[in-house]
């Protein structure tokens, strides 16, 4: 009890401690999206195959994203429900949303494991008639499925320490996987010759590394959340109340797989070679997710923080969290705005140091780059608004929002733009376009929110 009472979150000022947790959160969440960026640098260099192991990473990577929106939307759930009920300092209840979290990430894993070993095949095989990369593409998928139970785990023991406050420990662990990622992809995909296989176990040995020291630092440092194994058993209420939040947060994250399984199949009817532009847009997906995740990094900022304050009833400083959590939002986003139109070209030749991917693809990616990180800004605010309706306990506002900026704009406009004869210029514009429109709905649903649940709490 007296831990929760000397919580930072209910003490240190807003405007600090947002940077002091959310840095961490950024650099936690970049790492994350690094795993996938660095596998397809080394994959897109292989000799001789490295557009076709692009492009099997690219159809694979939606069920990826999949894996992680499933473990992602459940921790967001878990982290609101967790820092809530330090808010109120219910101890007991504290420990049975923690146990019951570590149940929920080994039924989501043993979904994933079903689907890896059943799957797979048929999943490449609805976007790829071309044996080579329906080979591939089974490979990777079939591996990073069966053995997810890393980066499920992860993100389960991550929002463990992200709820008390202690973000570094989560951003140590995050960075010693990614380090050992970086390292095992060189080794097995180049000295060892693993081809795909080889990024795939790197990715896996990378995740459980993050995993075990997740683990370490929650058991030996975590105090205010107990540890004891009853605590796993599940609970109808608890796992309601993860889900009452997190199963939109799941959705929201899950719309990202539909989004690139959509645009795959939307591009591969254009009037250009599959490999450069479905290729491209792989590419360009996993480099925007620095973006991205940056701006997830803070919205889950803005969830921890905001939803200990607003478990408090602090009016004043939950006006705060959503305000400096905004703003924050913004200039993180804008900085990778600029920061991407800079070194977009040098950026996009990463993928073709060795000659196994064409020059065409990266000049396309590097267009892509450029022409798409003008909506990042848009994106920051969008998804900080998510971020502040989760923590308010919204569940279908902040769901509609991710459909607007995801589905309901992108497919028609990104369709629209595939059948110019200028497609590989014009469709990269989908993105800005579909954010700004979006942008519209999240000022509303902000102002509503705001009156409704922050503005009326009683001192």
């Amino acid at each position: 009890m007296e831990e929760i009472k000397r919580n930072k979150m209910a003490l240190q000022p807003i405007k600090t401690l947002f940077w002091k947790m959310g840095l961490p959160m950024i650099i936690s969440m970049v790492l994350q999206a690094l795993y996938n960026v660095v596998d397809s640098i080394f994959v897109a260099n292989m000799q001789g195959t490295g557009a076709l192991a692009n492009e099997a990473l690219t159809i694979a990577f939606p069920v990826q994203i999949m894996i992680i929106a499933i473990g992602v939307g459940t921790g967001v759930g878990l982290n609101a429900l967790l820092s809530k009920s330090l808010g109120e300092r219910h101890q007991e209840k504290v420990d049975a949303v923690a146990g019951n979290g570590i149940f929920l990430g080994l039924i989501i894993y043993a979904v994933f494991l079903l689907f890896g070993l059943f799957l797979s095949k048929w999943f490449i095989g609805l976007f790829t008639d071309n044996p080579v990369v329906l080979e591939m593409g089974t490979e990777y998928l079939r591996i990073c499925t069966c053995f997810s139970l890393g980066s499920i785990g992860f993100t389960i023991y991550e929002r463990f320490l992200q709820a008390t406050g202690k973000t570094m420990f989560s951003t140590i662990s995050q960075v010693l996987g990614a380090l050992a990622n970086i390292v095992l992809d060189y080794v097995f995909i180049f000295p060892l010759d693993m081809g795909v296989a080889g990024a795939a176990w790197a990715t896996i040995i990378g995740q459980f590394i993050s995993l075990f020291v997740a683990m370490a630092f929650h058991y030996f440092k975590n105090k205010e959340i107990g540890g004891h194994p009853k605590y796993i058993r599940p609970k109808r209420g608890i796992i309601k109340g993860i889900y009452k939040i997190g199963v939109s947060a799941a959705i929201m994250q899950a719309l990202l797989s539909v989004m690139m399984a959509g645009m795959n199949a939307i591009l591969g009817t254009a009037s250009v070679d599959s490999t450069v532009l479905v290729g491209s847009f792989g590419i360009y997906y996993k480099i925007q997710q620095i973006a991205l995740f940056s701006a997830f990094g803070l919205s889950n900022t803005i969830i921890t923080i905001l939803s200990f304050n607003y478990g408090m009833r602090d009016k004043e400083r939950s006006r705060a969290c959503i305000k400096y959590g905004i703003l924050d939002t913004l200039v993180t986003t804008f900085a990778i705005t600029i920061l991407f139109e800079i070194i977009a070209v040098p950026l996009s030749k990463l993928f073709a140091l060795s000659g196994g991917s064409s020059t065409v693809l990266v000049d396309v990616c590097a267009k892509a780059t450029r022409i798409a990180s003008i909506g990042f800004i848009f994106m920051g605010f969008n998804v900080a608004i998510q971020g502040v309706l989760q923590a308010l306990g919204y569940a279908l506002k902040p769901l509609i929002t991710a459909l607007l900026r995801l589905v309901i704009f992108v497919f028609p406009i990104a369709f629209l733009f595939t059948l110019s004869n200028n497609v590989l210029n014009l469709v990269w514009w989908t993105f800005p376009i579909a954010e700004m429109l979006t942008c519209i709905f999240s000022f509303v649903f902000l102002k509503q929110a705001k009156d409704k649940k922050v503005d009326v709490i009683e001192k």
